[in-house]
């Protein structure tokens, strides 16, 4: 695909984060409650990251964010086995999301900016490829890592931080992307150049679903694989394996079904049968017990994840003009970054309180709510709809 970059890392401690809850209860002993708490520290921390990045990719650029973010993350990995008290470890989960949240308002940014206009949807689909490809790989080796030893799993994120770093420093430090031409520029520029997302109704309401989206999305990072120990008494190992197993599918799908619901579909379309499709990961849960159910809820998580979330970036990217895209594609980003809070803070609480089949239960009702709420919404949007 013409200049796309395809960035061979994963940002997001992804496998480092998905043991994070099962390091907290297994190794330090934390209760389900305070777990809850330390993983919604991560998203306090992303959500002032991504104020700060979209805001920094504005005023320095996207290359220079980026950098910068890996190389301060690095530090933190080392320092993160050392906190073993519930203030400490959310302390350190905070800075360590602040400072690597950063780096998502500009990744996206640098998409648009390195792509062809017709490519921009298989751009992050590719992007997101890439990344789901370390996924695969990531927790089936953090399972093994954190069986021997959860320090390992920090200090391994440490390194393969330290290198993406130094891989994208030599490969985008000079490379040059597709900018639009001047008289492009004027036009857009004369017509919303000054339009802060802010002010932009549809676009908060359709930020306001996404965020919901995610809440019931991300338990597959947080309360799925707690889930999957405390009721099916899965180790490590096995959930590494499972949630590797997520990451290959996304990673051998996306691209092709991308390819055909852009060609064939509505963004508005996609986006609601995504949110659907989360539906019924977790309703599949309820209905029926068994190994094999929780790999079929992970493979329709994983349709869901393919549908809905490069298309939500790409109406938030259309939404925008260029001197307002970092603050749109943080916007974004922001809305994912609010859902880390609440999705383990609200999901280890109904859990630890009624139980993981009234948690599913509820994310089933939520996710039907956000699809209606999708489809009314984006029919309001004049972009993709």
């Amino acid at each position: 695909m013409d200049a796309c970059p395809c960035y061979a890392y994963k940002q997001e401690w992804g496998n480092g984060y998905s043991f994070l809850g099962v390091y907290m209860i297994n190794h330090l002993h934390f209760s389900l409650e305070d777990t809850g708490m330390v993983l919604s520290c991560f998203g306090l921390g992303a959500v002032s990251g991504n104020f700060l990045g979209g805001w920094l990719t504005d005023k320095a650029g996207h290359f220079k964010v980026q950098l910068v973010s890996l190389i301060l993350t690095v530090p933190m990995f080392f320092l993160l086995p050392q906190l073993d008290t519930v203030v400490k470890l959310a302390a350190g989960v905070f800075t360590l999301s602040l400072v690597s949240e950063t780096f998502r308002p500009a990744n996206s940014v640098s998409i648009a900016y390195y792509s062809k206009p017709d490519n921009i949807i298989r751009s992050f689909s590719l992007n997101r490829m890439a990344m789901n490809l370390g996924f695969s790989i990531g927790p089936a080796l953090g399972g093994f890592l954190a069986a021997i030893s959860y320090a390992f799993l920090f200090y391994g994120n440490a390194i393969a931080a330290l290198l993406s770093a130094t891989l994208f420093f030599i490969y985008f430090r000079n490379r040059k992307g597709n900018e639009k031409k001047k008289d492009e520029v004027v036009e857009e520029e004369g017509n919303q150049a000054n339009l802060s997302p802010y002010k932009d109704v549809p676009f908060m309401l359709f930020s306001v679903l996404s965020c919901i989206f995610a809440i019931c999305f991300l338990q597959l990072l947080s309360t799925l694989p707690l889930y999957y120990r405390n009721v099916y008494k899965m180790t490590e190992a096995e959930i590494g394996i499972i949630l590797a197993f997520s990451g290959l599918v996304v990673f051998s799908l996306e691209m092709l079904v991308v390819h055909i619901a852009e060609k064939r579909f509505t963004a508005r379309t996609v986006i609601v049968a995504g949110t659907v499709l989360c539906a019924l990961s977790f309703l599949v849960l309820n209905l029926a017990k068994g190994i094999p159910v929780l790999y079929l809820s992970m493979f329709i998580i994983c349709l869901a994840e393919i549908l809905a979330m490069p298309f939500m970036a790409t109406v938030t990217l259309q939404r925008s003009s260029l001197k307002k895209r970092g603050a749109y594609m943080g916007i974004n980003a922001l809305s994912f970054s609010v859902a880390h809070i609440f999705s383990p803070l609200v999901g280890t609480r109904v859990a630890a309180q009624f139980g993981f089949e009234t948690l599913w239960w509820g994310t089933v009702a939520a996710l039907t709510l956000a699809s209606i709420g999708f489809f009314f919404v984006m029919k309001q949007m004049k972009l993709s709809a």
